[in-house]
């Protein structure tokens, strides 16, 4: 697994979410559309676990968190930049999300939530803002953000 198939599986994600808002109905959709028990949420799952080990993927650590933004907005992943983020029983730091924020939760404990929801996806509206946490047990979190904006606060 290298960085251009890892793009081309996030492609796969976001071009199914051309032309719809990205707001907490979104959740629903992508639950259907990319399923935790799916094949392709499968594929992105095994594909971040490959990156971490290969040191292309969550190469920062900070806080107890290991992070790395994988891929920058363009038009390979239709204007979404691509973060991943390893997190063990933890609150984050605050941020805000301009465009909204769409997260792909893939427990490493079968238990772990990432926001209080377990394997599969949530989303957050524009304008929306948290401390993104995981609670019993390990995760890996996938954001993908419109336009690549996330604004970090002291919240």
């Amino acid at each position: 697994m290298d960085i251009q198939e890892f793009g081309d599986l996030i492609s796969q994600v976001t071009e199914k979410l051309q032309g719809r808002e990205v707001d907490a109905s979104l959740t629903g959709f992508l639950n259907e559309a990319v399923p935790a028990d799916g094949d392709l949420f499968q594929q992105i799952t095994a594909a971040c676990h490959a990156g971490i080990a290969d040191g292309w993927l969550c190469q920062h650590s900070a806080g107890g968190i290991d992070y790395g933004r994988a891929i920058k907005q363009g038009p390979a992943t239709h204007d979404f930049s691509v973060d991943v983020v390893r997190m063990k029983d933890i609150k984050g730091p605050h941020h805000a999300h301009p465009n909204g924020e769409i997260d792909m939760n893939m427990p490493i404990d079968p238990d772990a939530k990432f926001d209080g929801t377990g394997k599969g996806w949530l989303v957050y509206g524009a304008g929306t803002a948290h401390h993104p946490t995981v609670t019993d047990g390990e995760a890996l979190v996938l954001y993908l953000l419109p336009g690549g904006a996330i604004e970090f606060t002291r919240n």
